[in-house]
């Protein structure tokens, strides 16, 4: 099997590959044609593709996620790598293939992941934050085994929103190291619930987005979360206006740091801000990691990455 990432312009590729996405669009022409853009994905990386001849029943049998066998030839259009469909159908079983044999997965099991979770959230001292995030753990259920943290941006594989939680608790144990002044059980309680609610924000299946729900479009995973601490606050007997409730949502409502990147209010706790630099941090090297990742073989530049102001980056020889 040909991986996506060693896809080269004029090769002539037959195998199976993970339909991640397939949208109904029409040509330029007239009169004008439907035809289906696609993105096909592996293990490797993704790669946009066009099947120009879909019929009316092609048009009501691929949809994502699905596994399906595609023979065609890479082109070059833009600058880009992109792949021309000339002929498709679903796997079938007899086939031997396994959808979950062309998902990206974080590199850690989601089983490790959720217990390094929990494990951290059971070292807070203060019992109220952990009461608080036991009702979120109970929202969630087993979604955190297997949800990713974004649709594209970052960490938008298998069991992504866990590694992203993982890999920025492991950054706040050195930051609190670094700088003992933190509130710890803070910083670790505002990790924990600052993406949770992505859960019920994004509709996944496989840890790919199919779309966002009819809450996270008009409510976003932040107020969800900041909603789901009144909620546990409420239902405990807590008071809604102490100071440690009041912190903690402002922990998740600030984390994004400016309106237009969905936060309410800017950071004005140190453990906030050091919740945004964390986050960002573990994002933006997540997305780097991502793009060289999955960039061609033959190819020094990346693509350009949205979550890094559109840049692209280079890969050093030694890497």
């Amino acid at each position: 099997m040909t991986l996506i990432q060693s896809f080269t312009e004029g090769q002539e590729i037959t195998g199976f590959y993970l339909l991640k996405s397939s949208t109904i669009k029409q040509t330029n022409a007239t009169p004008p044609k439907d035809y289906l853009d696609i993105i096909l994905s592996d293990t490797s990386g993704e790669i946009s593709a066009k099947y120009w001849d879909a019929s009316a029943a092609d048009k009501e049998t691929f949809f994502a996620p699905m596994l399906v066998k595609v023979r065609g030839v890479v082109q070059l259009y833009r600058e880009r790598l992109q792949f021309k469909v000339n002929k498709i159908r679903p796997a079938a079983e007899e086939d031997g293939y396994h959808i979950t044999d062309f998902v990206r997965s974080a590199p850690v099991p989601p089983n490790d992941l959720v217990y390094a979770i929990k494990t951290a959230a059971s070292t807070i001292q203060d019992t109220d934050m952990q009461v608080i995030i036991d009702h979120c753990f109970s929202k969630v259920g087993d979604k955190l085994l297997h949800y990713p943290a974004a649709k594209g941006m970052h960490h938008a594989f298998y069991a992504g929103l866990a590694y992203h939680m993982t890999r920025m608790l492991e950054l706040a144990e050195f930051v609190c190291m670094q700088r003992p002044f933190l509130n710890r059980d803070l910083l670790v309680a505002g990790i924990i619930l600052h993406d949770i609610a992505k859960t019920e924000e994004l509709t996944a299946e496989l840890g790919i987005v199919s779309e966002y729900s009819f809450t996270g479009k008009l409510l976003g995973h932040i107020p969800l979360a900041a909603s789901w601490v009144t909620e546990a606050a409420t239902q405990y007997g807590m008071d809604l206006n102490s100071e440690k409730i009041v912190l903690l949502q402002h922990m998740i409502l600030a984390h994004h740091n400016l309106p237009e990147w969905g936060s309410t209010v800017q950071p004005q706790i140190p453990e906030a801000l050091a919740l945004h630099l964390i986050d960002q941090m573990d994002a933006k090297l997540q997305a780097a990691e991502d793009a060289l990742a999955t960039m061609p073989a033959n190819e020094d530049w990346t693509a350009p990455v949205r979550a890094l102001e559109n840049k692209s980056f280079y890969r050093a020889k030694g890497n």
